[in-house]
């Protein structure tokens, strides 16, 4: 019986560590208690030496002087203050103004600034939560089917869990050694397509079931000229004109991938803002302008968060900035913006800080826990155990890619997605890498996989911050005054599995389609290291006078 247990230790470890979890402990204390219990286990079996333990106060150490985790802490304090200070109220608003009367305009809208606050907050809670407030109550209010639009806004969320600068991606570069900018600008790309694949699922939707995304009525739209006109079209034309001038300026330019897209933004940012100020000042003065009402909204309201993207990711991207550097700006930033927006004040400071405290110790505690256990866990080969089992599945690297993604699937049903990151990917990598697999582009497989764990059915976290901001019995419309009914949790759960299945149709096609990814590894050198040579010059020194010798 010893000799069973020392040399199956790994997979007893492995099976012990999830039946604690199932039965409902905290994950930090759970890995924590499993690995010390089988590390007292060893010793008491001769497998270590007694002194076996005494790694791990260094090993704890290395959590708290890790400084890629820092950046953890500024970017959730980033998108808390952010999420207080009103701006995706005011997004919401006016981007629901701009697509509202198309057919399914809400839920598009919806879909936009999902993505917008998902590039500069990086927190789901924060992003299902103003959604949820701000655009269900409109959603239902004219129409919209419950399922779809709980569905919407809870995806859309989740959006803040692959885009830049997201949290899970900071703890998928750390876990699996790699650099967070790598890590950001590889996903950058499928981020973006899964957010367009959730706009396509609505236009399907609006296609085959119209009444389920109705449009707005015409006189729910504001900001129309005197004609009474939307102005679209003035719209439309400092767009395509910002777009030319942020090609302009880059047309020379050797960036590619994400760096270019960012660049480029920024600078059609800079000249739409322009545009938008210029026209501002010329109406107060002399009563013209050359931009519509809504051009003007629409540029005042997006250029604050689209400069917060820049400011972040594309300092990290171009290489002038740390992540944790990138983050301490975006922190920054957004200060200045709620300062700016004058909502800013010491309460909504207090809260932010303490939200940021306490979910910076759940990682910090989750991860001591993990090391506790790891330690254990290699001290008896257990990741070599992991490598061989994963590496002898049939298929290569696609075989492994296919196993592993749909055991982290049913693994997201019962973790969320830092328990996933700190217990799974560790043991999963070193497999991945001994396979020749990139592993950049296995993280950004995993994330997307991972960002299923918020919309699984029943223990969803999305669709939990969703519920909390649900309406839960019938009230009254403050617009119309008409008594509406509830949205119910069935509804909601409904509305998430068809994003469920678009987000696994996600994971098949950064597989499929590596270069989304790989784009990050940037052009190839053409310059080959076998033909550069070094020379050192030769300096002739004048002999050293020592003086006459010492009696």
């Amino acid at each position: 019986m010893t000799a069973f247990i020392i040399a199956n230790m790994a997979p007893i470890m492995f099976a012990s560590l999830v039946v604690v979890l199932l039965l409902g402990y905290p994950a930090a204390f759970s890995l924590g208690a499993v690995g010390l219990f089988y590390a007292i286990i060893g010793v008491e079996l001769g497998q270590f030496h007694p002194d076996f333990l005494q790694a791990l106060p260094e090993r704890v150490y290395g959590v708290m002087n890790n400084d890629t985790l820092l950046a953890i802490p500024f970017f959730t304090f980033m998108g808390l203050v952010l999420e207080r200070s009103g701006m995706a109220e005011d997004l919401l608003d006016t981007i629901g103004q701009l697509f509202g009367t198309i057919r399914g305009g809400l839920a598009y809208a919806v879909i936009f600034v999902g993505a917008l606050l998902a590039a500069t907050t990086g927190v789901v809670a924060a992003s299902v939560i103003s959604m949820g407030l701000i655009s269900l109550p409109i959603m239902l209010r004219y129409g919209y089917d419950r399922r779809v639009a709980s569905g919407v806004i809870a995806a859309s969320g989740t959006l803040a869990q692959i885009i830049p600068p997201s949290l899970v991606l900071i703890v998928m570069a750390d876990q699996l050694g790699k650099s967070v900018g790598d890590m950001y600008e590889g996903a950058f790309i499928p981020g973006l397509v899964l957010a367009g694949l959730y706009a396509g699922y609505a236009f399907l939707v609006s296609m085959i079931f119209p009444k389920a995304t109705p449009g707005l009525p015409k006189e729910a739209i504001g900001f129309r000229e005197d004609s009474g006109s939307r102005g679209l079209g003035s719209l439309g034309v400092l767009f395509l004109a910002s777009g030319v001038f942020g090609w302009f300026m880059m047309r020379n330019s050797e960036t590619h991938g994400a760096d270019y897209v960012v660049l480029s933004m920024f600078y059609g940012i800079v000249f739409a803002f322009a545009m938008a100020v210029v026209n501002w000042i010329i109406d107060k003065l002399t009563g013209f302008r050359f931009l519509s009402k809504m051009a003007q909204q629409t540029t005042f309201v997006m250029v604050p968060p689209l400069f917060l993207i820049f400011l972040v990711l594309g300092t990290i991207f171009i290489g002038i900035a740390t992540p944790t550097e990138g983050g301490a700006m975006g922190a920054t930033g957004a200060l200045i913006l709620g300062a700016a927006k004058r909502r800013l004040s010491w309460d909504l400071i207090r809260q932010a800080t303490e939200s940021t405290a306490k979910l910076s110790a759940f990682v910090v505690f989750i991860l001591v826990g993990a090391r506790v256990f790891s330690l254990t866990f290699y001290g008896v080969n257990g990741h070599v155990w992991v490598e061989h089992l994963l590496t002898s599945l049939p298929g290569g690297q696609v075989g492994f890619l296919v196993f592993v993604n749909a055991f982290v699937f049913v693994l997201a049903f019962f973790l969320d997605f830092f328990e996933l990151a700190f217990i799974v990917i560790p043991l999963l990598g070193p497999a991945a890498e001994h396979l020749g697999i990139d592993l950049i582009w296995f993280g950004v497989i995993l994330g997307v996989n991972m960002q299923t764990s918020f919309m699984h059915p029943p223990f969803g976290f999305a669709l939990f911050y969703l519920r909390s901001v649900a309406p839960k019995e019938r009230y009254t419309d403050r617009v119309t005054g008409k008594r509406m009914d509830p949205v119910t949790t069935g509804q909601i759960y409904w509305g998430a599995v068809p994003f469920v299945v678009i987000q696994v149709i996600m994971v098949g096609l950064v597989i499929a389609f590596p270069a989304m990814v790989m784009h990050y590894k940037g052009v190839q050198s053409t310059i080959d290291p076998n033909t550069i040579k070094i020379e050192v010059p030769q300096i002739e020194l004048p002999p050293l006078d020592l003086g006459p010798p010492q009696k």
